[in-house]
């Protein structure tokens, strides 16, 4: 799922469901905060867009319990009762974005659509982290899993005990190439 959409108006929850599907993006849209919080945990793929003015917890209330939950979840603020404090404010904090009602679908798309690849980025650079933890921190430097990596890790493990300062140098396939290319000439 890339979008929940939290907004207490019906009308409004159908007509952002249909532009996120136009454009390709699978959404749910839900009436409340409480729904939102039953539907999202810290490994949502996705990105958070609510009103901030809703019966129950409002938008604010939502977005700071989505922060405490995931500090990197985008959440983008939508209402017609803000103010450029208001706006300032919610930013700082650490809101994606923050659009005034009414909005063109296009803006909101956009914002969606920058945020969705913000939190593909950041969840990549979490499973590469674990991936790293994984490997044990002696092997960290050194990922992959192919033949010449794990005779390097398990030469690095026989001479770690050694007292003799080791060097270990390498080169890429390309960059190999590109020098055999601009010697010959």
């Amino acid at each position: 799922m890339d979008v929940v959409f939290v907004d207490d108006d019906d009308t409004l929850r159908e007509a952002n469901l249909q532009s996120f599907a136009l454009e390709g993006l699978t959404a749910m849209a839900v009436p409340s905060a409480g729904r939102a919080l039953d539907v999202l945990d810290a490994d949502f793929p996705g990105v958070v867009v609510t009103d901030i003015r809703m019966p129950g917890m409002d938008g604010l209330a939502l977005f700071r319990r989505l922060r405490a939950l995931d500090p990197d979840l985008p959440v983008i603020l939508i209402t017609g009762h803000g103010d450029i404090p208001m706006a300032v404010g919610a930013i700082r904090e650490g809101a994606y974005h923050f659009l005034p009602k009414p909005y063109p679908a296009e803006q909101l798309l956009a914002a969606v659509r920058h945020a969705l690849e913000k939190r593909r980025l950041v969840l990549e650079n979490r499973r590469l982290a674990r991936a790293v933890e994984a490997a044990g921190a002696e092997d960290g430097a050194f990922l992959g899993a192919a033949p010449a990596m794990r005779r390097l890790r398990e030469t690095l493990r026989q001479v770690a005990d050694a007292a003799v300062d080791v060097l270990v140098e390498g080169r890429r396939a390309a960059a190999r190439t590109w020098w055999r290319a601009s010697s010959t000439r």
